[in-house]
């Protein structure tokens, strides 16, 4: 019989996992292939591509916060404890730390060809990045603990 404490294992794992490589990709391949282009096109994908991410990644941190944390008060070791805070603190850094890099780049007043808009875009990626490396943590805290 599958208990609680197994389930919202399987839960956090896979949401975990589906983020992390969503966010890897988007670092890796993405990202880089966009800025492969110049500035206004890099800058006009990026939008579309943003707003559709965010309605996949933001469900999946949140659904894998609350399932590992589940998880632990279930029984499962500290390390579903740590993993999930770690997912978890993708929302108030992206909320805090990325929104403003975010909503200058979806300004309407930005010149998408400038040179201001090629380092927004860059210091996107590195704050991505961030996201990125939050998520492979929890995810190998949770893969070790199995």
């Amino acid at each position: 019989m599958v208990t609680l404490q197994t389930s919202m294992e399987f839960i956090a794992t896979l949401s975990c996992a589906l983020f992390a490589g969503a966010a890897v990709y988007i670092n890796v391949v993405e990202h880089p292939a966009r800025m492969s282009c110049d500035t206004e096109v890099a800058t006009t994908e990026w939008a579309p591509s943003y707003e559709r991410a965010t309605w996949m990644q933001a469900p999946l941190a949140v659904v894998g916060f609350v399932s590992a944390v589940i998880a632990w008060l279930a029984g499962s070791s500290v390390s579903w404890l740590i993993g999930g805070v770690l997912l978890g603190l993708v929302v108030p850094f992206t909320l805090v730390v990325i929104k403003p890099t975010n909503k200058r780049l979806l300004s309407s007043d930005l010149d998408k060809r400038s040179e201001e808009t090629r380092k927004l875009l860059d210091k996107w990626n590195v704050l991505h990045g961030v996201r990125t490396a939050l998520s492979v943590l929890a995810l190998i805290l949770f893969l070790a603990d199995r």
